[in-house]
């Protein structure tokens, strides 16, 4: 399939938007009108411009309030579309989106406006052109796929066809039926967008969260396997308004959303067998006599869980967090043979702590364990995230790394006996054979994401790593609103959480800018805290006032609450099981360790206890300042 974009995604001048496109991969674009208005280039400079990058301009678009109209209102409608058309002849377009009328001065009359768009279409046709009709969801007559579809059909027209928006389609009816049955040959223009369910009026709704596929809520992959098992043939291609996207840097936000292409082919192509003589990475949707080659990258390894964690510390915060690490019972058992490096151990739970990986402290990479870390990687890097250079000592393991949208690295290794294993690259200097405070492995990681790129951070571990979202909350924090969801494998062995403020103004508080944690897990949350605070682990206190509320709320057994209460243990409980935690302090600027149980089959992660948290991290932080 060819893959385009709607300029109106991406921000910056329509040269930045063009160049951007380019640059990430796709064959085609969709030019918004307002953007070419705004261009010092002429169309046919545009032309120009844009088969110099590789770049078919596919759709003209929008043409506004045309059918259904008096007499004298169509001669206007159809003397701006003249001008239309010698224009989309200069760019070099072929399809012009006419979207359903919201004017006041149209009228619910089908056979009028399937009257009228037969006469645009003969016009269209006449400058070899088609017109791609599309039901916007508040449209003031016809706001829906089957009545656009009824009109084109009354229309009668080879120039004619629809346009299906996902935006506009499952808005209105997420689970649609019977597109199937469109005939492909009508079907003119296909047009993708994700968002989150929201109660709200549908307008807002499109002009402000659209998302790029696999970041929102919509069933697309269903939605896309109906258009393409009629026969459609076009581009797949993403229109999608976003106020955070049409800010962000267009190359960016361009890569995002060929990554979101990327992910919706793979799982279109997992809806439909492989066809036998294509090739390993190409699959068939639907219609064997019209079949769809999709690629797909390698199919993501199941992930095994996290093989370490490593956190860039300076000469300030690296003897800090040693300290830390040692009194919640983590041996040092490793020193890198060439590099700052060193390796922290108890049970399965290893942190490694880099000295030279700059002058920042924080999770500086995430390694997850996988049978096969040379096909996730090349999955990684299909999916357009790019591979880090790693420097690495003659018979030092070759451990892949690619970037995550916020700066850290996640790597891909096998943790075992083989000599290739990246423990070789440590030499020995202790023993983690016996688990001293009942820490077993890393249960999760939280990490804080800019509110601007919450939503590509989602598609990135959901597409490369193969997580599913989940667990979404919004929760009133001390300094604003926190949006908070956690991504994880169905086993819960990797599981990440990403947190970011909704909008954060202020510098009046002490700063703990985007904290990071890495939380532990236990079988027995009391008897590790006690093991803890008597090797003076710096345990975060918490408010007696916490404890008299959870008192009331669940009476909880006196000598568990007092164990709590004197070792700032946390509780909450879901449908499944309960939750006990607990937190060190900040260590450094704006990392923590959090020690978690899960009791029976609980799922979440506490997220009804961070304001306390956070309000104790402050305190804590005001008493050392």
């Amino acid at each position: 399939m060819r893959r385009s974009i709607a300029t109106v995604c991406l921000s910056g001048t329509l040269d930045d938007k063009l160049r951007a496109a380019a640059a990430a991969g796709f064959d085609g674009v969709e030019i918004f009108e307002n953007d070419l208005i705004a261009a010092p280039l002429s169309p046919e400079q545009v032309r120009e411009r844009c088969a110099d990058l590789g770049l078919s301009i596919d759709l003209y678009q929008p043409f506004r309030d045309f059918e259904a109209v008096g007499p004298e209102q169509l001669e206007r409608n159809l003397r701006r579309a003249r001008h239309k058309f010698e224009l989309m002849r200069r760019l070099g377009a072929d399809t012009v989106l006419v979207c359903s009328s919201v004017s006041p001065d149209a009228v619910d009359d089908d056979d009028l406006a399937a009257e009228q768009l037969h006469r645009l279409a003969s016009e269209a046709a006449e400058h070899g052109m088609r017109v791609a009709y599309e039901a916007l969801a508040w449209g003031r007559h016809v706001n829906t796929w089957r009545h656009s579809w009824e009109i084109v059909r009354r229309g009668d027209h080879p120039a004619l066809g629809v346009c299906l928006d996902s935006f506009h389609v499952l808005s209105r009816e997420p689970e649609p039926s019977g597109i199937a049955e469109i005939p492909g040959e009508k079907l003119f223009f296909l047009q993708l967008a994700d968002a989150p369910r929201l109660d709200m009026d549908v307008l807002q709704w499109s002009r402000h969260h659209r998302l790029f596929p696999g970041q929102g809520a919509f069933d697309l992959t269903s939605f896309t396997a109906q258009v393409l098992a009629a026969g459609y043939r076009g581009p797949l291609s993403l229109e999608v308004f976003n106020d955070v996207f049409r800010q962000s840097p267009p190359d960016r936000a361009a890569v995002d959303a060929m990554r979101s292409l990327v992910a919706l082919e793979e799982e279109l192509a997992a809806l439909s067998a492989a066809r036998p003589d294509a090739r390993p990475d190409a699959r068939r949707v639907a219609r064997p006599d019209a079949p769809v080659e999709l690629s797909a990258p390698p199919a993501a390894p199941e992930p095994a869980g996290f093989a370490f964690a490593e956190l860039a510390v300076d000469a300030d915060s690296g003897p800090v967090v040693e300290r830390a690490l040692a009194s919640l019972g983590f041996a040092h058992i490793g020193q890198h043979r060439s590099k700052p490096v060193q390796l922290w151990q108890q049970g399965e739970a290893r942190i490694v702590l880099n000295a030279g990986a700059g002058d920042a402290t924080g999770i500086a990479a995430l390694a997850v364990e996988t049978d096969d870390p040379g096909r996730s990687a090349r999955r990684a890097q299909e999916l357009c995230a790019p591979a880090l250079p790693r420097t690495r000592g003659p018979e030092e393991a070759d451990l892949t790394a690619v970037a995550a949208p916020d700066g850290s690295s996640v790597l891909f290794c096998r943790t075992g006996a083989d000599p290739a294993s990246w423990l070789s690259d440590f030499i020995r200097t202790g023993d983690a054979s016996t688990s001293i405070a009942g820490i077993s492995r890393i249960d999760h990681i939280g990490l804080t994401q800019p509110f601007d790129y919450f939503d590509e951070a989602t598609l990135f571990y959901r597409s490369v790593l193969g997580l599913d979202p989940r667990d979404d909350s919004e929760f009133a924090a001390p300094f604003g609103l926190v949006r908070s969801r956690a991504i994880t494998e169905p086993k819960g062995r990797v599981r990440i959480v990403l947190n970011g403020s909704l909008l954060r103004r202020g510098e009046w508080a002490p700063g703990v800018p985007d904290p990071q944690h890495i939380a532990f897990r236990t079988d027995d949350i009391v008897t590790t805290a006690r093991v803890l605070a008597e090797r003076g682990a710096p345990l975060l206190r918490v408010p007696d006032n916490y404890y008299d509320d959870l008192d009331a709320r669940r009476h909880v057994d006196p000598e568990l609450l007092a164990e709590m209460r004197r070792y700032g243990v946390l509780h909450d409980v879901d449908a499944h099981g309960e939750y006990f935690h607990c937190h060190t302090e900040l260590l450094g600027s704006r990392v923590f360790f959090e020690i978690v149980q899960r009791v029976d089959g609980y799922t979440g992660y506490g997220a009804v206890n961070a304001p306390v948290r956070m309000a104790a991290h402050r305190d804590a932080r005001l008493l050392r300042t």
